[in-house]
């Protein structure tokens, strides 16, 4: 019977097996919520109370593509836990696009020893990377999950065919990015930008490994809509994918082979005179930072995406002037704007606002960067955007957001459909024998949102 079935009713079946599975798990106190999750290093019930720590992942906003984890089409208007992880206390947070390498605890090693645990949410889809396992989940069009298929993925769905562990991701709009433990960066999905950088255009059902003109390790990776970054352990920079004149890509003239506008040959931005740490690729701009918390950046600057104080855009790598006299430790960009996380807790944010994307209570462009006021009195740890959305996460563990409120990925009802300044995200309070809420990362995509959150009662 099962294989006389069409092939999309064989897939809804599948599904609904994977959910019934999905949710028969449970973990804590909550019999509703599966664990994803649970170290080798946790032998039993006693250890979740001595030596380790709780995690949960919360998602929100429409989740027509299964992007949100739960099993079903649906829209979240707050957020809702999609799982349970259970870690040994000495877990840190995995390598997140434009944030500094030091700021995820770099004394614990490089994840080889200690657990490593990160999210990050692509335009439909979604994945979670915990002790070098990747979890991924949403649309499946172009194979941007990597199972070998171009199917949805409703709930959290293990992908086994990386060779190594994952240590850090990115997901694009059609594709996912990759990094391992052994510094190989892997792509996969839809390849007609060039941004997947196997030298040719076709889509990857599978990972595939990127055999990039480097030397030595990637250390860090970023992507975003139609093109990819990877920088190497000795602060070498080299991109790839959809360029369209406007240097995204750093490259300058001569570049080399292209096709419709995107180049899918890694290559190095020897503009660049100084080393970089990280790097995040905004939707038609590309921003770094160096170990000094220096900020650069390259691309579109019709909306003021490159804070320069005018609109003159162009592949030259220029630093952001107005940063000259903030050390900035993150940085996170959205289509058309950018967030900065300086050392002392405060943020900047510039480019395009119509949205209220910015956090300056107002619509209004900015043409230079500019001290979020409303998050005067926080000390902010951890910033993330995405498409016309940001948020923030304080020092208390606290999560804001502002922006587009269209799909719900603020994660507050009630919301107009434009919300110009930070709201605090609340989390209801349930009887699941867990500990308060306290947010340790966030990622923002297209009309969707996660967060990773501890749960331990210390």
């Amino acid at each position: 019977m099962w294989s006389s079935l069409p092939h999309a009713r064989r897939h809804l079946a599948a599904n609904l097996l994977a959910f019934r599975r999905y949710t028969s798990g449970g973990g804590g106190g909550n019999s509703k919520i599966p664990v994803l999750y649970k170290s080798s290093e946790i032998k039993d019930d006693a250890d979740l109370k001595d030596d380790a720590v709780t995690l949960q992942v919360f998602s929100w906003g429409r989740g027509a593509s299964g992007q949100l984890g739960g099993g079903i089409e649906e829209i979240r208007l707050y957020p809702a836990p999609v799982g349970l992880l259970h870690l040994p206390s000495s877990f840190t947070l995995s390598p997140t696009p434009g944030r500094l390498v030091s700021l995820n605890d770099q004394a614990h090693g490089r994840g080889q020893s200690v657990p490593q645990v990160g999210i990050s949410c692509g335009l439909f889809h979604s994945a979670l990377v915990v002790e070098g396992q990747l979890w991924v989940w949403g649309k499946g069009d172009g194979g941007r999950l990597g199972l070998g298929h171009e199917n949805p993925a409703f709930v959290p769905t293990l992908n086994p065919y990386i060779n190594g562990p994952v240590t850090s991701l990115a997901l694009g709009g059609i594709h996912s990015v990759a990094l391992t433990n052994s510094g190989q960066v892997f792509t996969w999905g839809y390849g007609g930008f060039g941004a997947l950088g196997h030298s040719v255009y076709h889509r990857e059902l599978f990972p595939r490994l990127v055999q990039g003109p480097w030397q030595g390790k990637i250390t860090h990776i970023a992507t975003s809509g139609t093109h990819t970054a990877a920088v190497t352990e000795s602060g070498e920079l080299y991109t790839w994918g959809r360029d369209e004149g406007d240097g995204r890509l750093g490259l300058g003239p001569g570049r080399g082979p292209n096709e419709g506008g995107g180049l899918s040959i890694p290559s190095k931005v020897k503009g660049l005179t100084v080393p970089v740490a990280a790097v995040y690729c905004g939707g038609f701009f590309t921003t770094v930072l160096t170990e000094k918390g220096e900020v650069w950046n390259w691309g579109a600057n019709s909306n003021y995406e490159l804070g320069r104080g005018d609109k003159t855009g162009g592949w030259r790598p220029k630093q952001i002037p107005s940063l000259e006299g903030f050390r900035i430790i993150q940085i996170a960009s959205g289509g058309y704007h950018s967030l900065a996380l300086t050392d002392e807790g405060k943020v900047l944010s510039w480019g395009f606002g119509g949205h209220g994307q910015l956090g300056h209570s107002s619509l209004q462009n900015e043409k230079v960067p500019k001290v979020i006021d409303a998050l005067g009195d926080q000390r902010v740890i951890y910033i993330a955007s995405g498409g016309s959305s940001s948020a923030a996460i304080t020092d208390e563990g606290k999560l804001y957001m502002w922006g587009n409120s269209k799909d719900s990925q603020l994660g507050v009802p009630g919301l107009p459909e434009v919300q110009p300044s930070p709201v605090e995200v609340k989390f209801l309070m349930e009887d699941d024998g867990l500990g308060p809420h306290k947010l340790l990362s966030v990622a923002v995509g297209a009309s969707h949102a996660m967060c990773l959150v501890s749960r331990s009662s210390c």
